[in-house]
Order: structure tokens, then sequence, then C-alpha cells
């Protein structure tokens, strides 16, 4: 395997999520049009590892319809009735083969900033110095609650001590465990096979296999991410606004970066997978959603929300709400238009005021 293409990358997504108290699995929340496992798993294929698995359990069936629907090809393991980290990571494991070796990520699906740049860097750093484990961390103002990095004079990573068992000297340590690995397969296959539940809370830790690496003379380093949110996980709904506010900055920034003008960033929200062509401009109170495409040099807002829109060259829409339509080039269209799936402005012609069209573009 080459330094940036692992083995395997294994998303641990089995959990239930009680904190965000909803029907919907914690995993399938959507953030900036795509699910929170939606996200993981475009930085999982990112490092197009040669097996990617999904751990499933809460919600198991709506779980696997989302993955086999979206990230077709994609392993869908089930965790049984052994709780913890560990047993979990052994449970994505024993659905890949049996003789697998190589680099193996361990990621999480509801840590949906982590990017797919990152996880390289990590199996790039993993397997230039040879490590047998490798712990992605962050250095934080305040580590309250995190499991906090042990390292030794030679700073190599000794162990992770959680908050409630940390020494008030451990608990003065900044840097903190994301929860993200990248591990030799082979000796996280035998290490677990190790790892038991006689702990307080009767689980399998994923983190006792730093101590068992350690025991057989394998290295234990940490990759310092400088990007404390890839490291953040989404617990509650709290956290699911405050992670989609920062994620759309970035995305806005980035279309500013590559040519398009938003006039009022912060009331402007673009989702993940749109595109625009050079010189666009958002008016305030824009949202440009789903899969949408953008041309050049269009003007979109104010107050205008457009999901699954194709919008031609030159065209020109205000006060819209458009989903899964189709706008032409030079087309003007606006202000109070509303436009169905499946309806269509043709290039250069004008949708007024206070107008409908239907899915066979009929004015009402």
């Amino acid at each position: 395997m080459s330094p940036t293409r692992p083995a395997a990358v294994v998303v641990l997504a089995a959990g239930a999520g009680t904190r965000m108290k909803s029907d919907l699995p914690k995993v399938l929340h959507p953030l900036a049009g795509r699910s929170l496992l939606g996200h993981a798993l475009v930085a999982a294929r990112a490092c197009e590892p040669a097996h990617l698995a999904v751990v499933v359990r809460h919600q198991r069936e709506a779980v696997a319809a989302h993955i086999e629907e979206f990230f077709a090809g994609t392993t869908i393991a089930d965790q049984d009735d052994v709780p913890g980290t560990g047993r979990a990571t052994e449970c994505g494991l024993e659905a890949l083969p049996a003789d697998l070796s190589g680099t193996v990520l361990v990621t999480y699906g509801d840590v949906p900033m982590l990017t797919g740049e990152t996880l390289k860097a990590i199996v790039a750093t993993h397997e230039q110095a040879g490590n047998g484990v490798t712990v992605m961390t962050a250095r934080v103002e305040d580590p309250t609650g995190y499991g906090r990095i042990l390292r030794d004079e030679r700073d190599d990573v000794v162990g992770i001590v959680e908050q409630k068992d940390a020494t008030e000297e451990q608990r003065s340590i900044t840097e903190i465990n994301s929860g993200i690995y990248a591990f030799d397969g082979v000796l996280l296959r035998e290490s677990l096979a190790q790892v038991g539940t006689d702990n307080a809370q009767g689980e399998k830790y994923l983190t006792d296999v730093l101590a068992i690496a350690r025991e057989r003379g394998r290295r234990v380093a940490a990759y310092v991410c400088d990007d404390l949110w890839q490291t953040e996980g989404v617990n509650d709904r709290v956290q699911l606004a405050r992670m989609g506010a920062e994620m759309n900055r970035r995305i806005v920034t980035r279309w500013m970066r590559e040519g398009v003008t938003v006039v009022d960033p912060a009331s402007t929200w673009i989702d993940s997978d749109v595109t625009f062509g050079r010189d666009c401009r958002l008016l305030p109170g824009t949202q440009v959603l789903g899969a949408s495409t953008v041309g050049r040099d269009v003007q979109i807002g104010p107050d205008t929300t457009l999901a699954d829109v194709e919008v031609g060259d030159g065209a020109v829409v205000v006060r819209t709400h458009a989903r899964l339509a189709n706008i032409g080039g030079g087309a003007q269209v606006g202000p109070y238009v509303h436009l169905r799936p499946g309806s269509t402005v043709d290039g250069g012609t004008s949708v007024t005021a206070f107008t409908e069209l239907g899915a066979e573009g009929d004015q009402r």
C-alpha cells in the first residue's frame, strides 16, 4: 500500500445518540446537505481505501438503507451485544478479509468536519514512522471532559487517561484524544482478541490496544491536528447547529475565494455539493442547497432558496423558491416565484412576479 492508501477504513456508527432526542438516527441528521455519516464516508473514500466498512446497530435498517442508497459498495458490519469501541472495531474487522494487512483507520460517523486530507496525512505519518498505532490528537485551551494524551521523554505516546481517572497533574495536560486512529491491521486484530471487558463500564475499549502495542515493542505515536473542529463529534442539537454554522462559514469562504461575491455571508447558506461558476453574486437571505449547479455571472437573491436546481449562465433569480427545477441561461425569475419539481424556465425568458410553475411548466 502507498502511504496514502490504507488497507481499510472502519467507521463506527452503532451508537444510539440519545442526547439528540430524535426518532432519526443521530448519524443521519443532515448537515450542509449531507448526513453526518455522509460527511464521514466522503472523507473515508477520499483516502481510496481497499476496504470501507461501517459498523451499525441502533436503528440498523435505516442506517444501512442510507449507506446502500448513497454509498453503494460499502461493507455494512453489525455490532453485537458486547459494548465498547473496541468491540465495534472488532466487528468491523470481522466483516473484512481475514488476511487483511496494512494500515487500518478507525473513524466515527458523527465527526463531520474530519477531512480526507487529514486522514491521508495520518496514514502517511503512521507508515513513514513505522508506527504500530498513531492517534490523532489536538491541543486545546480547555481540555475538560476529554481523554488526555500521556507521553514519555522521547515524546512517544504511552497512554490515554480519561478525565475521571486523571490525577490533578494529568488534568493539566492540554493535548486530547480525538478517538481517531491508524493501526497496523494485523496488530489491531490480534490485540483486540486480548482486550476484555473487566472495567467499570463493562466495555471493550479500543484504547486498550495502545498498551498491548507497547508491550509488543511497537511504537505508539500521535498526529497532532491543528484544526480542533476536525476532532469534534456531534452529540446533541446544540452541537449540530454550532457545527453547521462553522461548516457553512468555511463553504461560503471557499466560494468567495473562488470568485463568488457573497454580500452577506452571515445570512447565506450553501451546501457541500453545490457548485458555482465565476462572478456569481449572492444577495442576503440566499440558500443554495442539495446538488445545485450554478453557472457563471448568475445573481441569486435576496431571500431565495434553491434546492437541487440547475441555473444557467447569466440568469437572475430574485425572491424565488425552487426545487428540482431548471433555469436556463439569461432567464429572469421573480420576485415571488415558486418553481415546483420538474419545472423548466427556458433560457432568455422571464417569469413574472407571483407565479408558480408546475412540473409541466404551466403558469398558475
